[in-house]
C-alpha cells in the first residue's frame, strides 16, 4: 500500500506546541520548575521522527479533537489529555511494551513536577491504550474509544491510516500482515469495539464494516492451479 497520510503543517505544529506548553504548565505544582519547552522538545522528537507515518503530530491533532468533544463527559479530562499527549511518544513496531515505555517516559518526564496522583493516574489511563483489557472508569474507556476512533473513519481514509500503520512496521510484510489480521480479528470478536455510547453510537457500525473489509484485502489470494 502507498502512504498519502500527509504531515502535520508548520501551522499545526505551533498549535500544538501552544497547546502542549498551556497544558503543561496547568498541570505542574505550584512553585515546580517550569521545564515545559524541554517536555514539549522531548516529546516533539518522537512524533516528529521520519520514521512515523501514522503514530506522528497528525494523530495527536485527531486524538485532541476528540478529546475537545467530549470533555464535558470526563471526570478528569486534564489527566484524559496528558495520556494523550504521551500514548505513544514510544512506538517500535513489533514490540509489545510501548505503552509501558511510553507510561515510563511520562512518569520520568513529569515526575519531578506533577502531583505524584496526577502522574499516577496518567500512567495508569496510558497503559489502558494496549486495548487488552476491558476497562470500567469512564475516563479510561474515553481514552481507550478516542484511540480507536479512526477505525470508524471514512473506507479511503481507513485506507490511507492503514498504509500509514503498514509503512511503520520495519519487518517482512507477511509478518505485518499476521500481527495486523490478530489485532482486527480480536477487535471483531468484541461485543462492543467502542465501550462508550458516544463513540458506539457515532462509529461502531463503519468500524465493523471497515474492519470486515480490511481483512478480506488482507487475506492472500488463492492459489492458482493448473488444470
Amino acid at each position: 500500500m502507498n502512504v498519502t497520510r500527509r504531515r502535520a503543517t508548520v501551522e499545526e505544529d505551533a498549535i500544538l506546541r501552544g497547546r502542549f506548553l498551556g497544558h503543561w504548565r496547568q498541570c505542574r505544582q505550584p512553585g515546580a520548575n517550569d521545564a515545559a519547552e524541554a517536555a514539549w522538545h522531548a516529546l516533539a522528537a518522537h512524533y516528529s521522527n521520519p520514521d512515523r507515518h501514522y503514530h506522528d503530530q497528525r494523530h495527536l491533532i485527531h486524538c485532541l479533537a476528540e478529546l475537545d468533544l467530549v470533555a464535558d463527559r470526563l471526570d478528569r479530562p486534564d489527566q484524559v489529555e496528558a495520556a494523550i499527549w504521551f500514548h505513544d511518544v514510544i512506538i517500535v513496531p513489533g514490540r509489545t511494551d510501548n505503552e509501558q515505555r511510553s507510561a515510563d517516559f511520562f512518569r520520568d518526564i513529569a515526575g519531578p513536577v506533577m502531583p505524584d496522583d496526577f502522574v499516577a493516574a496518567v500512567v495508569e489511563l496510558i497503559l489502558q491504550t494496549t486495548h487488552r483489557t476491558n476497562p470500567t472508569r469512564p475516563d479510561h474507556q474515553f481514552l481507550c474509544d478516542i484511540d480507536l476512533s479512526t477505525f470508524g473513519s471514512p473506507w479511503k481514509l481507513f485506507l490511507e491510516n492503514s498504509a500509514a500503520i503498514e509503512a511503520e512496521f520495519p519487518g517482512p510484510r507477511e509478518e505485518y500482515v499476521r500481527r495486523e489480521t490478530a489485532f482486527l480479528e480480536a477487535l471483531a470478536r468484541r461485543p462492543r469495539i467502542f465501550l462508550t455510547d458516544h463513540y458506539h453510537d457515532r462509529l461502531e457500525q463503519q468500524a465493523r464494516a471497515n474492519i470486515r473489509r480490511f481483512l478480506e484485502v488482507l487475506r492472500p489470494a488463492p492459489a492458482v492451479t493448473n488444470p
